[in-house]
């Protein structure tokens, strides 16, 4: 929803390693430059077999996410690690039970954008960027990348592309983000907030 002309923007993410939360932090970062408000929100883990319980509130960092966060914002951002070239499990099983948002059409005519890490360079951003991607289609929302206009995007030796904000973390997870990859993440925040207000959501 817009608020006062300041779009609410979702930033919905899993991280397990912590990159994926740091890149959502700098989206949501561009988000609040550009007039809007950021919304960070998670998913719980999954399990093939469930033991325990999930704490309905994370020990740390954002909250978890409600289905009514998908009704109330202008915008969407959606971030996770690469597993295999695709997305990984807890943000895809969230996404499967999003039927009825589908049959209502809960997200049609929205902005959307994707952001992931991984760990080596030719880890699979760009697959996981546009598998990310299709889900969103199947709910109407209008797909947001990075131009080349960014000048970040030509410069960049690690992450960052045309399809939406990425980081290399490395296999131990040690890197933190570089200015470029901030940079353009921040820009993803701003092209979403900025869109969803021409939007007049």
């Amino acid at each position: 929803m817009t608020t006062a002309n300041a779009p609410e923007i979702l930033i919905l993410y899993y991280s397990r390693g912590g990159s994926v939360a740091q890149l959502a932090r700098q989206v949501a970062r561009g988000v609040e430059e550009a007039g809007g408000v950021a919304r960070l929100r998670t998913v719980p883990p999954v399990a093939p077999v469930t033991q325990t319980a999930v704490a309905p509130v994370p020990e740390d960092g954002a909250p978890y996410v409600a289905k009514s966060d998908l009704a109330e914002c202008a915008g969407l951002a959606l971030g996770s690690p690469t597993r295999f070239g695709n997305m990984a499990a807890p943000l895809k099983y969230f996404i499967d039970t999003l039927g009825a948002e589908w049959v209502s059409g809960t997200l049609v005519g929205k902005p959307a954008a994707v952001f992931t890490s991984t760990g080596t360079q030719h880890g699979g951003q760009e697959s996981t960027l546009l598998s990310m991607m299709l889900p969103l289609f199947h709910h109407g929302m209008l797909i947001l990348g990075i131009p080349f206009t960014e000048p970040g995007l030509h410069s960049t030796r690690s992450g960052g592309t045309p399809y939406g904000a990425s980081h290399v973390a490395g296999d131990d997870n040690d890197r933190p983000l570089g200015d470029e990859e901030k940079s353009l993440a921040r820009t993803l925040g701003r092209r979403l907030a900025d869109t969803a207000r021409r939007l007049g959501r």
